[in-house]
């Protein structure tokens, strides 16, 4: 016959309950022991805090104010009166100088400067076509008969063989003169400089005439060079 226990004395029926209750204490055991070390960390933290924010009190030393030394006496200035008479005169030992004399010289020494206006000379008008043409004394067989004669051919265009026609342009004046003869064309070999001077060493011309007037006129002329 087996033995059995009496519920009261079996204590495995309670084990589970023993072991919730173990557990339970041991957690707020734990929670505890965390709160208290937290805590701990805490007030370390904030009082080295607080201790690195202390700032040291600097004190500066000012030097005392010393008065300033105190200003040499300076000697009084004895003024001497000279009592001179009304009759004698009295010499300018300062040196000053009256400004009313200055003026004075200065408008006598003062000479205006006359600033003549340039004349300014307006040049005729050069007409190149007139009513009638400037002509040479004679007409232009007494032109072309005076520019053969006239005419030396020069060496350098001999011994080249230069040949042709150079165009000389003149202003013929109101009195018949030639003005600013100049070259149009040349052919080379001191040719142009010859018909140049023929064209200066002219006679004067007849004047041309606009509306009856004498006027200047603008002329071109043909000098032919031609080798015998």
């Amino acid at each position: 016959m087996e033995l059995k226990k009496s519920p009261k004395a079996d204590l495995e029926r309670k084990k589970g309950i023993y072991l919730e209750i173990g557990l339970v204490v041991a957690l707020i055991i734990t929670l505890v022991a965390f709160n208290i070390k937290s805590y701990d960390i805490e007030e370390i933290e904030i009082s080295q805090r607080t201790a690195e924010n202390v700032v040291d009190e600097v004190f500066f030393q000012t030097a005392e104010d010393t008065p300033p030394p105190p200003e040499p006496e300076q000697p009084e200035v004895a003024t001497e009166l000279v009592v001179v008479e009304n009759d004698a005169e009295i010499k300018n030992e300062l040196g000053i100088i009256d400004a009313s004399d200055d003026a004075n010289k200065a408008q006598e020494e003062f000479v205006p400067v006359v600033i003549e206006e340039e004349v300014v000379v307006e040049e005729e008008e050069i007409f190149q076509v007139v009513e009638e043409d400037p002509e040479f004394p004679g007409g232009m067989e007494a032109l072309y008969k005076y520019l053969g004669e006239s005419i030396k051919y020069p060496t350098l265009a001999k011994e080249n063989n230069i040949e042709g026609k150079v165009y000389v342009t003149f202003v013929v004046e109101k009195d018949g003169s030639i003005a600013n003869p100049r070259i149009l064309r040349d052919i080379g070999g001191g040719c142009g400089q010859e018909a140049i001077r023929v064209v200066k060493s002219m006679p004067k011309w007849k004047a041309g005439k606009q509306r009856g007037k004498n006027v200047r006129v603008q002329f071109n002329l043909p000098v032919s060079f031609k080798l015998n």
